[in-house]
């Protein structure tokens, strides 16, 4: 069963840890993001996240229910940080665009934060202004209410989709890693036309295309489609 969570007001009352710091959620969920650089996805415990952090492992409950609850706060914390650097130019297009390659770039940041989050929903304040800002631009465009929604599913769901396929790559030891982007010249390269002549005829082009992502390219996929998605007068939907 899930601990009670301090209420704000009383956490502020806290010593500070061995390390002279006061703790903070935000603290905290900075720190869990650099426990996870050095540990991995499946490294990030409340005991390890303790002794970082200079604190007995069981101060981590007055901040956030569980394990689970910190998970979500990360989530949040990487979309926050995708719509700090972003700002609306005003066009419907250019705008969706940045912000999406904004939550996929945030992501990346920290893959092994990005594995562990991708797929979860943390109904904080910081990814609640992204989804109302995506909704926004799109009602903005015109959309039908339903059309929005539709699109505000493809929209978040193909940025946090590829966030997780990339960061996963990403969260490989380097040679792993190489080894992997190496197979497109290794093995795919000499593959004879005779028995793969479409392999063959693509090889030079998939070794240099495909150790990157597809993301940016699905994207432009998708605004291709919403622009093509017919305005309706408000309201309805």
């Amino acid at each position: 069963m899930a601990k009670k969570v301090v209420p704000e007001e009383a956490r502020r009352r806290r010593r500070p840890t061995r390390q002279g710091a006061v703790l903070s959620e935000s603290l905290i969920v900075q720190t869990a993001l650099r426990v996870l650089r050095e540990h991995g996805s499946g490294g990030l415990t409340a005991r390890r996240l303790g002794a970082a952090l200079g604190a007995d492992p069981s101060t981590l409950y007055r901040y956030f229910a569980g394990m689970d609850d910190l998970a979500r706060a990360i989530g949040n914390e990487l979309m926050g940080r995708a719509l700090e650097g972003w700002e609306a130019a005003g066009d419907w297009r250019a705008d969706l665009r940045a912000l999406g390659l904004a939550v996929h770039s945030s992501y990346l940041a920290h893959p092994q934060a990005a594995v562990l989050t991708a797929s979860r929903v943390s109904g904080r304040p910081r990814e609640i202004a992204v989804d109302e800002t995506v909704l926004g631009i799109l009602r903005g465009r015109g959309l039908s209410d339903r059309a929005a929604v539709r699109f505000y599913h493809a929209f978040i769901d193909l940025a946090l989709a590829f966030a997780a396929l990339d960061a996963g790559a990403l969260a490989l030891p380097e040679e792993a890693r190489g080894a992997d982007e190496d197979m497109w010249d290794s093995i795919y390269a000499r593959l004879p036309a005779r028995t793969h002549p479409n392999i063959a005829a693509t090889a030079p082009l998939l070794a240099a295309r495909m150790p990157h992502s597809a993301y940016p390219v699905l994207l432009d996929t998708l605004l291709d489609r919403i622009a093509a998605e017919p305005a309706t007068a408000r309201p309805g939907g």
